[in-house]
């Protein structure tokens, strides 16, 4: 159970951290579409281990193999099967750790609900699952192209540091200055804060969170439906899905709260025969349904579960124990989240378009 997201466009995510492999089935995808098999090598490269000094040493090529669904380049319509394989899993880093509980992590719920678990890097838990939602995103992203819809995500915080860019530059600009540093950040002043913080982090053998900033700009007014599939409900339903998120607002978010109904409201007004709204509060979503304007959100992750320092936990006997972590970890998650973040949103927003084709006569 749960290991399929979606309703028309949909994935189905297998594999553990260290297995053989990881992969994953997609259906749904439209025929006829052209499949560009370098954007989906890039997405993966943003988001595997071993990209910099900020992130996990773990080296995986995570390269995509495509066993069925693409014919002569092109989506056939049928399900479209693909495996990763796993090249660099050192299990014996995990030996010691077979029957402890690791704080903050996964190992006790798992073992309380099946009554067993896979120790070696988390098992299923593991964020090495994501590089699957990544394939699935990047299609989902070149279904978006065809209707002019553009997702950016980028770092807009790690700890207490927190971008402070021009907000006048467009998505293209952003891009391409987050992509250019190895936070992904869209401000390099901040970004060379954040890289410097992060190392000091990784040093002291810790970790630390941070928050990634996503928009979607495109969208058609009409996605979403009441009352329990509201487009905001998906679009949250995903972000939490993902490893180490903890928080998960849009629009004007928990700041709302501080403002009054008069300053708050987005007021409509005419734009050459286009309904708009003067300000955008709700984050381009009313009623759990898109109006039209830009849709963003925030997504709030974690400090990463596993640091080199000593804890104390228990093992599955109930016996106190202190257990120093080895293996190979990311010190900040969020540079290696923001594809992540995109691909679940492009999942969501693909879904829901392919939706609307159902149901509109």
């Amino acid at each position: 159970m749960g290991n399929t997201f979606g309703t028309i466009y949909k994935l189905t995510s297998y594999g553990e951290s260290h297995g053989p492999m990881i992969g994953g089935i997609i259906e749904g995808c439209p025929s006829g579409l052209k499949i560009d098999f370098n954007a989906i090598q890039h997405d993966l490269d943003r988001r595997k281990p071993g990209q910099s000094k900020v992130t996990t040493d773990r080296k995986e090529l995570d390269i995509v193999e495509f066993v069925s669904g693409i014919y002569n380049g092109e989506s056939t319509g049928a399900p479209i099967n693909f495996i990763i394989k796993n090249n660099d899993a050192k299990s014996k880093d995990y030996s010691d750790m077979e029957t402890v509980f690791r704080p903050s992590h996964a190992d006790y719920s798992y073992h309380a609900k099946y009554g067993n678990r896979d120790h070696r890097g988390g098992g299923r838990s593991s964020a090495r699952e994501t590089a699957n939602r990544v394939v699935a995103g990047s299609i989902a992203k070149q279904i978006l192209a065809h209707y002019k819809i553009d997702i950016l995500a980028y770092v807009s915080s790690v700890g207490e540091i927190v971008t402070e860019f021009d907000k006048n530059l467009s998505n293209q600009e952003l891009r391409a200055i987050s992509e250019s540093n190895i936070v992904r950040c869209p401000d390099e002043t901040i970004a060379n804060k954040m890289i410097s913080f992060i190392e000091s982090i990784k040093s002291d053998g810790d970790s630390v969170g941070g928050q990634i900033f996503c928009t979607i700009s495109g969208a058609p007014a009409g996605l979403g439906a009441p009352v329990f599939d509201r487009l905001h409900a998906d679009l949250g339903k995903a972000m939490l899905s993902i490893n180490a998120v903890k928080g998960f607002e849009y629009g004007s978010g928990f700041e709302g709260t501080k403002m009054l109904g008069s300053q708050h409201n987005d007021e409509f007004f005419n734009e050459k025969g286009n309904l708009r709204t003067k300000s955008n509060f709700s984050g381009g979503v009313q009623g759990g349904i898109s109006n039209g304007e830009e849709i963003y959100f925030k997504v709030a992750f974690k400090p990463v579960a596993t640091i080199l320092s000593s804890q104390n936990t228990v093992n599955e006997s109930g016996d106190n124990v202190v257990l120093k972590s080895k293996g190979r970890h990311d010190p900040c998650v969020v540079p290696r989240a923001v594809p992540i973040v995109e691909a679940m949103a492009a999942l969501v927003i693909v879904d829901h378009l392919l939706l609307n084709r159902t149901v509109k006569l």
